[in-house]
């Protein structure tokens, strides 16, 4: 029986990516708000969209409730959904979507969630280097960071491991940076190039599977060596 992933924010870029990475060997859900996933479900069929609002106090529950109803367990969450705010905009939707989301979701999934179950956060490499303009942004993901390290604590006993990465600068053809930011993001890079979306699904990959049975608590920077 193929194990069920459950990844937030599917539609586009880095989700859609992992939700594709995943379907050929998953069954796979995903959640999506403002971006329709027509591209990703015609290349994944399969696959179950959900439309959601994370930020809603209501979101998650409903969301576990409907995997459970439709496919009735669940072994991987991956909360990937995420909200980027400079700092003029509402400090707390950006934690309720960053922070809040992941903490409800797994609040909901926990009494289904079984021994050798995987959660995983898309956190990013601002929890360690706030940008400019979004230190809001980078505060929620490094709280995100040490919600991960203290559920992966927490929940060891239970056999359900809980690890975040942190992608550094990742091209998305649906939002493309202006080329001289992605030059100077190169520049800054070990590896001379930007991180690509598969970059980031290749890494969830390893973490929902048994090859990373004794990880937990981790949070894995995949920036190709940013700002070394």
């Amino acid at each position: 029986m193929k194990p069920v992933a459950l990844i937030t924010g599917g539609a586009r870029g880095i989700g859609r990516a992992i939700a594709t990475e995943l379907a050929t060997d998953h069954h796979v859900v995903v959640t999506y708000n403002a971006t329709q996933p027509d591209d990703l479900l015609r290349d994944c069929p399969d696959i179950l969209a959900l439309p959601a609002d994370l930020s809603a106090p209501d979101a998650a529950r409903q969301i576990i409730d409907q995997v459970m109803d439709r496919l009735g367990t669940l072994d991987i969450i991956v909360n990937n959904a995420g909200a980027i705010a400079m700092d003029d905009a509402n400090p707390m939707a950006t934690l309720a979507v960053n922070l809040g989301a992941p903490m409800a979701l797994l609040d909901a999934a926990l009494p289904h969630l079984k021994r050798g179950a995987s959660v995983i956060n898309i956190s990013s490499i601002n929890a360690d280097l706030p940008a400019m303009g979004a230190v809001g942004y980078s505060a929620s993901k490094a709280a995100l960071n040490t919600w991960t390290r203290g559920m992966a604590k927490t929940l060891g006993p239970k056999g359900i491991r809980v690890n975040a990465i942190a992608p550094g600068a990742i091209e998305r053809v649906e939002s493309p940076r202006p080329p001289e930011l992605v030059k100077a993001f190169v520049d800054m890079t070990a590896l001379g190039r930007s991180g690509t979306p598969q970059d980031i699904a290749n890494v969830v990959r390893f973490l929902a599977t048994d090859a990373s049975g004794f990880i937990t608590g981790e949070t894995i920077k995949v920036s190709g060596g940013y700002r070394l």
